[in-house]
């Protein structure tokens, strides 16, 4: 049932939104709009630093809210998900009409996109209904003049009865004038509804848009069609993707290498400091090397080798993503994802994987079927994360590529993104497997957009990406790593007999592991390093060297001169590649999944599935590398 006049009045008594007024003098702004109209561009405008994120209550739909004071007034902005409609298909959509339509905002504000008016027209038109002041905000004005489009503002504000502003939230024009009518939303008077019979709002959107907008033929939207024939082409998408993949799987790889280098060796002089002041404090040896050689030492390890990759991949990522191409992504995989009976949404989620498994997970928020969604969080760790590059690199520039330069550097690059799109397909199949046996169902349709091409803010991008998501994740593997390092060096330096607990325990696993073309040891390293996919490499090293600390190699020759020592050849790479790509999440993945799917049993599931894809793909290649050696 629609949105009807009587039905939104009588939902805005029965809502109980999980935002209060925190004094009768504040004013309190609901910011809607379509989804990439700029919306969250103008919230950060207009809030600056102070802002908060949070949860609505009893939800996994996250919020912005922010504040700022004008003409001594408190103003308090909630910054609602993205909303096509105020006729709810998802939770976010059903939050955002939750809170426009209760008590609580005295006034919301419609963000609209100059360049697509028609299609925004319909949320504007719904909201009136709400019978509460309404300011319609015109964005993306400079994107609209770049396209000849010129709109009408003051016969628009007459036309819906109420204030229409042109503004472009990313130069800051008009939001001066936005902020005065903020300030007076308590004396504006309440919207009336334009239309008594809600099945007209799109046509009557359409007759809106057709008498507030000169459209002229753009050279500008016919150029973006142009670019969408290549970039979205049947013959032409698959090719483009693995090479925009491959651009930055180089980039990521050749620019990391010496800010990695130089980061390791800063944590590692603090800790050859840290050594002189355990001794200089007469510390207990154990205690020392406990504290310095067990938890800094890891903590330096995770930090230097995953710190740079993610502060270069998260800003082209993020890139990407201001230029308007992950929606073109999304477009292409949509298809391959319905033939799995999941949702095309799932691609978007699986490229934010590639940065950190668990943000992948969480912004599988954006699925509305729960059935999808728990798909989408359980096959996110097919795509490795920063943490996992590290040793499939290694892998495949030492045994596999060898050498170096430019053409060892490109030939890694283009390995690593065939591991990529094997991953892809992995994530394809497993969602098949899914779709059909636990989760199973049939695939929901959704609105995708596809917006213009536009100018990447880059400054605003790094900042954002660095803040946002670099520092977030980094914090919390930092968080899970000190504890690992503890249990590590524990593992290491008590002996039963002649050998570690460490050395005991890859002894024990050590049929497994020649059963999966592997070792003990490098079974071991995996179940180990659960709290940071980091640490693999240097608790093989430890092992092998039976040194009671974390091994730091200097070099990749050298690093491959070690493992060569202990037995490894191209096959052991291999399958140590292919396990680094289908093992379970890290720990602070797993508890991602508990948390958005609210039951741990989907977390156990979200830890066995890759697993045992994992070993019987290493089964398969050690078989038949056996057979033809």
């Amino acid at each position: 049932m629609g949105l009807t006049r009587n039905s939104i009045g009588k939902y805005a008594k029965d809502t109980q939104s999980t935002l209060t007024r925190e004094s009768e003098d504040e004013i309190i702004i609901a910011l809607a709009g379509n989804p990439n109209v700029g919306k969250s561009t103008l919230f950060n405008e207009l809030t600056g630093m102070h802002q908060h994120t949070g949860n609505w209550s009893g939800k996994t739909v996250g919020y912005a809210e922010g504040s700022l004071s004008y003409n001594n007034k408190y103003i308090r902005i909630v910054d609602l998900p993205g909303t096509y409609s105020l006729y709810p298909h998802s939770a976010e959509e059903s939050v955002a009409k939750e809170f426009i339509c209760s008590d609580v905002p005295d006034c919301v504000a419609v963000v609209c996109d100059s360049t697509c008016l028609e299609r925004n027209l319909i949320l504007v038109l719904q909201t009136l209904a709400a019978k509460k002041p309404v300011i319609v905000c015109l964005n993306l004005t400079d994107e609209a003049q770049r396209l000849g489009i010129d709109v009408d503002t003051q016969k628009l504000s007459d036309t819906l009865g109420v204030p229409c502003l042109s503004i472009c939230a990313r130069s800051a024009e008009g939001l001066d004038e936005l902020k005065v009518l903020f300030s007076k939303a308590k004396e504006l008077p309440n919207s009336s509804p334009y239309l008594e019979d809600n099945t007209k709002y799109a046509k009557q959107a359409e007759q809106i848009a057709a008498e507030c907008v000169r459209q002229p033929k753009g050279s500008a939207r016919e150029r973006d069609r142009k670019i969408d024939r290549i970039l979205t082409g049947r013959l032409t998408a698959f090719p483009l993707m693995f090479l925009m993949l491959a651009i930055i799987f180089w980039l990521t790889i050749q620019g990391a290498n010496y800010p990695s280098e130089l980061l390791a060796n800063g944590l590692f002089y603090i800790q050859d400091l840290l050594l002189d002041f355990m001794e200089y404090v007469n510390a207990p040896a154990f205690l020392t090397n406990m504290l310095v050689l067990g938890v800094w030492r890891t903590l330096a390890w995770v930090v230097s080798v995953m710190l740079p990759p993610m502060a270069i991949f998260f800003p082209l990522f993020t890139l990407l993503e201001d230029l308007g191409y992950l929606p073109r992504v999304a477009f292409n995989l949509d298809r391959c994802f319905k033939k799995c009976d999941a949702c095309g949404k799932q691609a978007l989620t699986m490229c934010m994987g590639f940065g950190c498994n668990a943000a992948g997970v969480v912004g599988c928020r954006i699925i509305d079927s729960r059935r999808e969604r728990l798909i989408a969080m359980l096959t996110n760790v097919f795509v490795p994360c920063n943490g996992r590059f590290p040793t499939i690199i290694a892998m495949i520039s030492i045994f596999l590529v060898g050498g170096t330069g430019l053409i060892a550097s490109l030939s890694s690059a283009m390995i690593l993104a065939a591991v990529i799109v094997f991953g892809i397909v992995l994530t394809l199949l497993a969602s098949k497997l899914l779709s059909k046996t636990f989760l199973s169902g049939a695939p929901s349709s959704f609105t995708l957009e596809l917006p213009p091409y536009r100018r990447p803010q880059i400054l605003k991008v790094i900042v954002r990406s660095v803040i946002d998501r670099t520092a977030h994740i980094l914090l919390r593997a930092i968080a899970v790593a000190a504890p690992a390092g503890l249990v590590i060096w524990l593992l290491a330096n008590v002996y039963v007999g002649e050998s570690s607990l460490l050395i005991h325990c890859a002894s024990f696993l050590d049929p497994l592991g020649r059963l999966m073309g592997m070792d003990g040891v490098i079974i071991l390293a995996f179940i180990l390093a659960l709290p940071a996919n980091e640490i693999v490499l240097p608790i093989i090293l430890m092992a092998y060297s039976s040194s009671g600390a974390l091994i730091e190699y200097t070099s990749l020759s050298e690093l491959g001169a070690i493992l060569t020592e202990n037995g490894w050849t191209p096959l052991t790479a291999i399958c140590v590649i292919i396990f680094m790509l289908c093992h379970f999440p890290c720990s602070t993945t797993l508890m991602t999944i508990k948390k958005e799917s609210g039951r741990l049993s989907f977390a156990v599931l979200g830890a066995i599935l890759p697993t045992v894809i994992g070993f019987i793909l290493c089964l398969c290649v050690n078989v038949f590398y056996s057979l033809l050696m």
